[in-house]
């Protein structure tokens, strides 16, 4: 059978932004292994290129954001069960897994440049871990998350249980990846899995306005935040404030953050360079 088309759209555009779209209506904007390896090349794209200083992540149309990765129709009641897999050695799941969605998943956590998502519909297992994955989050009011995993006997992947814990606790991670319930915009907010709902259509629009606000902010301190902010949880208070202390140090030999007190000495609105 001929793979669809990846349906993955990049540009980059004179405003520091790059806009990553996936442009796979017709599957659920699900994601084949081709597709998945060229977001993981346009995350590694923007987090090398220094004219990249914003990442936005949106999908086409407002059905799916992403149902995650494209699964083969289940068989019909005439056929045999499936048999047990063979020619498969141990351990080639879990590379497969590696170098696939938890790779994916990777490229956004370690991408130096904030990444804005724009989600619209149901994002859906694996693709509600890009959602997770994601700094900021604009969430369309009638879009929604499921942890579909437990609907098709499926361990959770993607680095969904690492995701939900950090961000929502055990109690209500546990309640999410074993029930599988859809999670509404309005609860998705309430639990601190978006930053924004938004009415419906608005969700680009605002999405593309908080990527414009970062990528005119002083790059270098947003990319050290960034760091700073995905190990926090991970770290004791001693090894927090020794890298707080050596980012700031980083960030206080940074032109725009002589800039940042330039213009808050002459009252006039900063104009970062991005170094």
């Amino acid at each position: 059978m001929t793979e669809e088309a990846p349906g993955i759209v990049v540009t980059v555009g004179n405003d520091g932004i790059q806009r990553i779209t996936i442009d796979r209506p017709r599957v659920g904007n699900s994601l084949s292994p081709l597709a998945r390896d060229m977001l993981i090349a346009a995350f590694t794209q923007a987090n090398d290129d220094p004219a990249v200083r914003a990442v936005l992540l949106g999908a086409t149309g407002d059905r799916h954001f992403c149902a995650g990765a494209g699964l083969a129709p289940p068989q019909s009641p005439t056929d045999a069960p499936p048999k047990p897999r063979t020619g498969k050695r141990p351990g080639d799941i879990a590379r497969m897994l590696q170098q696939g969605w938890q790779r994916l998943v990777a490229s956004i956590l370690d991408c130096d440049k904030p990444v804005v998502a724009s989600v619209k519909g149901t994002a859906a297992g694996a693709g509600a871990s890009l959602v997770l994955a994601c700094d900021l989050v604009v969430m369309s009011a009638d879009a929604r998350l499921v942890q579909a995993f437990v609907h098709r006997g499926i361990l959770p992947d993607s680095g969904a249980i690492h995701l939900l814990t950090r961000m929502v606790g055990l109690r209500r991670a546990t309640e999410l990846l074993m029930l599988g319930e859809p999670v509404d915009a309005a609860t998705c907010e309430r639990l601190g899995l978006v930053n924004r709902v938004v009415a419906p259509g608005d969700a680009d629009d605002t999405a593309e306005e908080i990527a414009g606000r970062l990528a005119a902010g002083p790059t270098v301190m947003l990319a050290l935040t960034k760091r700073l902010l995905s190990v926090s949880s991970e770290s004791g208070r001693d090894r927090a404030f020794e890298q707080e202390a050596w980012a700031q140090e980083v960030v206080s030999r940074t032109a725009d953050m002589q800039e940042g007190l330039r213009s808050f000495a002459e009252r006039r609105t900063p104009r970062f360079q991005g170094f």
